[in-house]
């Protein structure tokens, strides 16, 4: 009997020392992370080599999702496009190297950020997304897949709850949706924040992600509303306009989640 309570006294402690690192684990392995795919001029300016459809609406989500990400210290990581000129001779007219078109949109960048090129290798830094607020990947293909670091990366991370934005939904994003399913994580399209060249297309793929296991929302579901006037990137008549409705600030929204 003596054996018997001492050995249930000595149980306690470890049992629940257990469920502490458990819960621990969960909540880690529950983490957001943002994916913000090719938000670069070429695809979100009027003046772009392959803008999107409606880029005014989105560029004004992608500005408020970016906003709560950062009120948020939601971590984030962009694959951005970038081709080779190769003297005039590129396979693609758009995100060409040492161009403005193949630049970030300056609100999609974070002020503690690191970048790696397109160069075949693999290595990441220990510890990377707990030193850098935004990981910038480049890419030379349509699927982030194909590119080893991004492959890596997106494989070995220890989250599971991936939110994607960006474009285009028809190649890119679906490519990003779909390999990130594949490989056992949680994908939520925020489907306003999405661009896409080709309305047929983009539908098709937003379908097919939605029936390979991604969940589909709408931007102020996340960040709540915003009393932005103007999109304050694109510098074209469109996107000059004030819009019929100014909304609820963004900040008021966001502090409900």
């Amino acid at each position: 009997m003596r054996t018997s309570q001492w050995s249930s006294s000595y149980k306690v402690p470890v049992k629940k020392g257990l469920q502490t690192m458990i819960r621990a684990l969960l909540k880690r392995r529950r983490r957001q992370i943002l994916i913000d795919v090719s938000t670069q001029k070429d695809f979100f300016f009027a003046d772009g080599k392959a803008c999107i459809r409606n880029h005014r609406r989105v560029l004004s989500n992608l500005r408020r999702v970016l906003a709560w990400a950062r009120l948020k210290h939601i971590p984030v990581i962009s694959t951005c496009d970038s081709y080779p000129d190769n003297n005039g001779k590129s396979a693609v007219n758009y995100c060409l190297d040492g161009t403005t078109g193949q630049e970030k949109i300056h609100y999609t960048l974070l002020e503690n950020r690191i970048s790696f090129p397109a160069d075949g290798n693999t290595d990441l830094p220990r510890d990377m997304l707990k030193k850098y607020r935004q990981v910038i990947l480049h890419k030379r293909c349509i699927d982030p897949f194909s590119e080893p670091r991004i492959d890596r990366l997106l494989t070995e991370i220890n989250a599971t709850n991936f939110l994607l934005v960006g474009a285009s939904a028809e190649d890119t994003v679906q490519a990003m949706a779909l390999g990130l399913i594949q490989r056992g994580k949680n994908v939520t399209i925020i489907t306003d924040a999405i661009g896409s060249l080709n309305k047929k297309q983009s539908e098709l793929a937003i379908r097919k992600m939605k029936a390979k296991g991604a969940k589909l929302i709408e931007s102020k579901k996340l960040a709540g509303t915003t009393h932005l006037k103007k999109v304050g990137a694109c510098k074209c008549q469109t996107c000059s306009k004030q819009p019929d409705l100014a909304q609820a600030p963004v900040a008021t929204a966001a502090a409900h989640n």
